[in-house]
């Protein structure tokens, strides 16, 4: 049976969603509940209209140490434990909106997998990332493959799946794996103020830009009815010219 103190937590502040994983007797380590229940959570706040960018983060000095094997004997027969978490990085992946990374500690395995799926990932110093297959005799999974190769070059993604090593911040950030790193104690405020920055954009423009980023083809047509339609960029010109806060509205 699932421990009541693993669990997902999230709320909703002045048009940020933050999701904690929350399982500290494990490092955070997410069980099948856990994995199950994060794309639901991802769908909810996707259609809240509120919600203009996303921080996933893990409770107290750690991010995530991957996947709770132990939780994983108590699902479902048919709950394959990598089906699990490849149905969470999927969803988290297709995010329609600005999501985030905010990685204390450790980032390894299924938490590294997390990370690797949002747009960015800022980290503080000390932080610690993996990917583990290689000491469990697992296939990693080849969009997950993938989307490794694609963030941080083959050569990086292969000497993290090859070795299951652990890599400091100033390698990760050194080969794109982190975007920025911070001083210990200052990763909250950074995300915050970045975050706030994210929610006085354009919707529109984030939410195009997300989908051509990430090799989503034959869309093209959709954004520039969307671009037209919106008028969101006549309310940025008109902003700049009238040197005030531009008040995009996409979608109404």
């Amino acid at each position: 049976m699932e421990r009541q103190d693993a669990q997902l937590r999230h709320t909703v502040t002045d048009g940020v969603a933050t999701i904690v994983i929350d399982h500290p007797a494990k490092r955070n380590a997410m069980t099948a509940a856990m994995w199950t229940r994060l794309p639901e959570l991802l769908t909810a706040l996707a259609a809240d209209p509120a919600v203009r960018a996303l921080v996933l983060t893990g409770a107290g000095d750690t991010f995530c140490a991957g996947a709770d094997i132990s939780s994983l004997r108590d699902a479902p027969a048919d709950a394959d434990p990598q089906t699990l978490a490849v149905r969470a990085e999927t969803a988290l992946a297709a995010f329609p909106k600005p999501t985030i990374a905010a990685v204390r500690g450790y980032c390894v395995g299924g938490g590294c997998q997390l990370a690797a799926a949002c747009d960015l990932r800022f980290a503080e110093e000390g932080a610690a990332f993996g990917i583990t297959p290689a000491k469990l005799g697992i296939v990693y999974p080849a969009d997950t493959t993938r989307r490794l190769v694609a963030l941080v070059g083959p050569a990086t993604a292969k000497y993290l799946l090859f070795s299951g090593e652990l890599i400091d911040t100033e390698r990760a950030l050194r080969t794109g794996l982190v975007d920025e790193v911070l001083p210990s104690g200052q990763l909250a405020k950074r995300v915050a103020e970045f975050t706030a920055v994210l929610t006085t954009r354009s919707g529109l423009t984030q939410a195009a830009a997300k989908e051509f980023a990430d090799g989503l083809r034959g869309r093209e047509a959709h954004w520039a009815g969307e671009a037209t339609a919106s008028r969101e960029a006549a309310e940025g010109v008109a902003a700049f010219l009238e040197r005030r806060p531009p008040r995009f509205t996409w979608p109404r």
